[in-house]
């Protein structure tokens, strides 16, 4: 049985390739997120923000958040869907505009991560993932750099399988970037850690 996943698009750089929902998908535009959804022939399922980056439009299920707030519009989007029960998050326009942004966006890659939820990050280049006490396998035939950093402390028992420089039960650490660029061959390939938060960035197909 497929997993539903949850759409959010924020107002951040336009990707050329957007989101491809399927049955009991959500999509969600973060403010000016729907200009991008608009540009891509999509109409939202829920429109939410400040809207500070765009007038609000009329649509049906839209929720109006305050200006000065203590969550971005991606993350108050990223709520609606936990509370709609979603635990498969497909983030984009969060890469890159602003750097405050881009690493809240990571923040939230985290969050999700460490509450048994997963997220993905992407522009038209990468996609950001993190797994916490978790392991991910790459998609089929990835090939390209692939990095991985250890998140908000020391994460241990780190395995990288299937890339050109491999560890086995490693530590990594947040204050030295051992594994950035590293690289998928396009064969099987799998990062797990035992213990602690990595975030890992791998070439979007």
């Amino acid at each position: 049985m497929e997993q539903r996943i949850c759409h959010v698009v924020g107002a951040g750089p336009f990707c050329q390739k957007g989101p491809s929902p399927g049955p009991g998908d959500l999509v969600i535009a973060a403010d000016g997120g729907y200009e991008h959804l608009r540009r891509w022939g999509m109409v939202p399922d829920v429109v939410i923000g400040d809207f500070d980056s765009m007038a609000a439009p009329a649509h049906p299920v839209l929720i109006r958040l305050p200006r000065e707030k203590d969550e971005t519009d991606m993350a108050a989007a990223v709520g609606v869907g936990r509370e709609r029960g979603y635990t498969i998050f497909h983030l984009y326009g969060g890469l890159g505009a602003l750097l405050d942004h881009t690493l809240a966006n990571l923040q939230l890659l985290v969050g999700l991560a460490r509450e048994g939820a997963q997220g993905f990050l992407f522009d038209d280049q990468i996609i950001a993932t993190a797994i916490a006490d978790a392991s991910f396998t790459l998609p089929p035939g990835t090939r390209g750099r692939v990095s991985v950093f250890a998140y908000g402390g020391t994460a241990r028992g780190v395995f990288l399988r299937g890339l050109k420089y491999p560890l086995t039960d490693a530590t990594l650490t947040d204050g030295f970037p051992l594994g950035v660029s590293n690289e998928a061959l396009g064969g099987a390939a799998c990062v797990a850690v035992r213990e602690g938060t990595l975030l890992l960035l791998y070439p979007r197909a």
